[in-house]
């Protein structure tokens, strides 16, 4: 890679390299965003694919399982065989597995094309933060990372919006064909523009413990899931709960042994690194599992439609553009562990709101909400992020950002999941009365979710009216009692941050360690295949 004088160790081109990392990473995010929008239209059995309130979620965690699961082995990859490459097919096949999600006939082969879709953005994702970890100068890589950050924020502007618009005048398959250009225009200017480089010592690719990963996550996530579909008290909820837990320790204790593991457990050993990824981790359960419910409440207790719901996610956006890229200045001033409470408080706060709208409550205040959210993750996720790539040497930040972006994703996963199950519980609780003059199926695919009342309600004739009634308070009440649920875990983050993160006086990057390493921090042209 090519380095410039000893002043500044970033590359020469390091700006321009940004802008493309962030359309490749736009192409992700740009995925949930929209999928977000589309729920209500796939479970529809007309317009969409009739999918229950499982297979909702499911088309959401298939996605996130794959992707945080395969997170560690691509990080792995991205530092043994090259970053570029590693981003250039993980572009590729997620453009390919897209289309596959667009013409997907039904919910089942939607699932498994999102998990593909999982498959390439795995090799996306770290590579684009350990390409910026590996072009920027340390002193400058703070700013860098906001920016990252930031484009998060401008995929969730454009996601809704442009889903909405899709949905106006397409099938629901459009919102999935809208990766395609994206991506085509991604591996276009990443040949063009982002030079290769790579760990010239890397270990070898811990198969067991990828497997290991894989399968406890995926038996949490479920066992989740059927929770609130059946009851945590049934052996569909508990069995796979139990059997995740066994794994997850298993996979724990086999990569503390090993010579090259997936994940070195012992980063959680220090401080900096542990906190900066639970904070993580906490608030994108929180908000994650909100953003679910909440695309729920604007479509159907309040009537939006897909555009105009979409419309309401902006001052979220809007806010992550505005807040993140200046995150690293007031880190710089006050310090990770100030800047990082006062985002999770306010993140915390703006959930707490969830507590309180009703079914008339003025929309302004949902989308000052939004904002608020915005605005506190805008000043979360640069400084923690930063914190955990600086404990890693520069040839080894594939797997600092595999560790980064795991944990959000696994956080983001089990939010759904578990908020999820919480509405879902909550729901079926309340709906029953209004249900019991229904006919035995209508009424269970009414309980099922406020989707299906809604589908039943309109075949129901002047009874239906009553059942929507009945269906949106029903739902009102199980969002308010998720509210409560993601308000405290993002309390939980804010205690985490306040208690370990590091003060005004921020953390040193750790020497290198490689050959790569040093040849930069002296610069010394090592490796240049751009």
């Amino acid at each position: 890679m090519d380095v410039p004088a000893a002043e500044n160790s970033g590359h020469p081109r390091r700006w321009a390299i940004l802008g493309v990392l962030v359309i490749s990473l736009l192409v992700v995010v740009l995925d949930n965003t929209v999928l977000n929008v589309a729920l209500r239209t796939i479970a529809d059995p007309q317009r969409g694919l009739g999918a229950g309130q499982s297979q909702l979620e499911w088309a959401i965690n298939s996605y996130t399982l794959v992707f945080a699961g395969l997170l560690f082995t691509a990080g792995i990859l991205a530092d043994r065989l090259g970053r570029r490459i590693t981003l250039t097919v993980g572009l590729v096949l997620f453009g390919l597995a897209s289309l596959a999600s667009a013409y997907a006939q039904s919910a089942d082969q939607l699932i498994w094309a999102r998990a593909l879709m999982g498959l390439g953005a795995a090799a996306v994702m770290p590579s684009t933060l350990s390409i910026i970890s590996n072009v920027f100068d340390p002193r400058e890589r703070g700013r860098a990372i906001g920016v990252w950050a930031g484009a998060v924020g401008l995929g969730v502007a454009i996601g809704p919006i442009v889903g909405g618009l899709l949905l106006q005048h397409f099938w629901w398959g459009s919102v999935f064909l809208i990766n395609v250009p994206v991506v085509i225009a991604g591996v276009v200017l990443v040949s063009v523009l982002v030079p290769e480089s790579r760990d010239p010592r890397p270990g070898r690719i811990d198969l067991v413990g990828v497997l290991l990963s894989i399968v406890g996550l995926t038996l949490l996530t479920y066992g989740v899931i059927e929770g609130g579909e059946q009851g945590f008290g049934r052996p569909q909820a508990w069995i796979p709960l139990v059997a995740s837990v066994a794994v997850l320790a298993g996979f724990v204790l086999y990569e503390r042994r090993i010579a090259f593991p997936s994940l070195d457990v012992k980063l959680f050993g220090i401080p900096q690194f542990s906190a900066s990824v639970g904070a993580i981790g906490l608030v994108f359960f929180a908000a994650m599992g909100a953003m679910f419910f909440s695309a729920f409440y604007l479509q159907l207790v309040r009537g939006y439609g897909p555009l105009a719901s979409g419309a309401l996610f902006v001052p979220f956006a809007v806010a992550q553009m505005v807040f993140a890229p200046r995150s690293a200045a007031m880190v710089k001033r006050f310090g990770p562990k100030l800047v990082s409470t006062v985002g999770l408080i306010l993140v915390a706060a703006g959930l707490a709101g969830w507590m309180v709208v009703g079914a008339t409550t003025p929309i302004w205040v949902v989308g000052a909400l939004f904002f608020l959210m915005g605005v506190g993750m805008a000043n979360v996720m640069p400084p923690a992020t930063e914190a955990i790539m600086s404990v890693l040497p520069r040839e080894k930040a594939g797997v600092g950002s595999a560790v980064s972006n795991t944990i959000r994703q696994i956080g983001g996963a089990l939010g759904v999941a578990a908020l999820g199950a919480v509405v879902s519980s909550s729901y079926r609780d309340d709906v029953t009365t209004a249900t019991a003059g229904l006919p035995t199926a209508a009424r269970e695919v009414a309980r099922e979710s406020i989707s299906g009342a809604y589908g039943v309600a309109e075949q129901a004739g002047p009874a239906g009216d009553a059942l929507i009634r009945s269906a949106n308070d029903a739902f009102i009440t199980a969002m308010h009692h998720a509210s409560i649920g993601s308000t405290i875990f993002a309390l939980l983050g804010a205690l985490v941050a306040a208690i370990w993160l590091p003060g005004k006086r921020p953390a040193t990057a750790p020497a290198p360690t490689s050959a790569e390493g040093l040849a930069e921090e002296q610069g010394i042209e090592l490796v240049d295949a751009s």
